[in-house]
């Protein structure tokens, strides 16, 4: 794998820029004129063609000497899509529920934007993977709850992987019928603002396969914001758990950037005394970060 600068493409580009996705199909043609197609991967790759026209000085201050940093096609850096640059309808305000993430291991999650409205084929729409959000906009949920940053997940705005922090798990002794339901654990760590999924209770099994977040704290229970008023009285058991647990589905939102490379040289053409303007410059996605 190729270095990476962690930089974003200048975005003054001239007028008639243009940018495709395409998607690798390998068709084979038989005499009879049937096709057989396969598609070798299920995501597009994204290339644009860009020009500039620019002062001399500009020019080499902004393209050109990030061309000569990644020694041309070697090395990449980041390209910020005008029309295609957040997971809500790719120019809206990211939320914490705009697309569903990739489980990758125990915890941790990545990013991805799906493409296309209306009806899918059999293998379900094509997913980008983003790798690089921008820092300071990523937001996370597990199913209808969105969940603090600050007590429960970090994310690396280098790989677009969201980890979320070592699980918090519990015993619980006893659930009170209540607005907000207060829940007996024992001793414990868990904190105001994260939130624990409910399993395996005895007697109030309305509670199970929900999540609460946690609004206060005791030394031995935690209240969460579930109203448990006509719920069955607590019998027995049960388990609270804060990492997302099997069948809950993890959502996030971000802006993002799309990882590329020069694709070919740059030739400058001197138009007046200090100005300059660009060949048709290419730049690919880099695939699988």
């Amino acid at each position: 794998m190729s270095e990476f600068l962690e930089e974003r493409l200048p975005i003054g580009v001239r007028a008639g820029a243009s940018y495709s996705d395409e998607y690798n199909v390998e068709i084979t043609e038989t005499a009879s004129g049937s096709e057989y197609r396969r598609l070798v991967h299920a995501f597009p790759r994204r290339i644009y063609n860009i020009f500039y026209t620019q002062q001399t000085a500009d020019l080499w201050t902004d393209i050109m000497s990030l061309y000569h940093r990644t020694y041309g096609m070697y090395a990449g850096f980041r390209v910020k899509a005008l029309d295609d640059y957040t997971t809500n309808g790719r120019t809206g305000a990211p939320t914490a529920f705009d697309q569903a993430l990739a489980l990758v291991s125990a915890g941790i999650y990545q990013l991805q934007v799906a493409y296309g409205s209306g009806a899918a084929i059999s293998i379900g729409k094509p997913v980008r993977s983003i790798f690089k959000p921008v820092a300071g906009t990523v937001l996370v949920a597990i199913d209808t709850l969105a969940v603090p940053i600050t007590t429960m997940w970090t994310v690396s705005t280098t790989t677009g992987l969201v980890t979320f922090n070592a699980n918090k798990t519990d015993t619980i002794t006893g659930i009170t019928q209540a607005s907000s339901a207060v829940v007996t654990v024992g001793a414990h760590t868990f904190a105001v603002g994260e939130s624990v999924y409910f399993s395996s209770v005895v007697g109030m099994t309305e509670i199970n396969g929900k999540r609460g977040v946690i609004t206060a704290i005791g030394a031995t229970d935690i209240t969460v914001n579930i109203n448990s008023t006509a719920y069955t009285a607590y019998a027995s058991a049960g388990t609270v758990n804060t990492r997302p647990q099997t069948g809950e589905v993890v959502y996030g939102g971000c802006e993002y950037d799309i990882p590329c490379r020069f694709n070919s040289r740059i030739d400058v053409k001197s138009l007046a005394p200090g100005v300059r303007e660009t060949s048709e410059i290419e730049i690919i996605e880099l695939l699988n970060l």
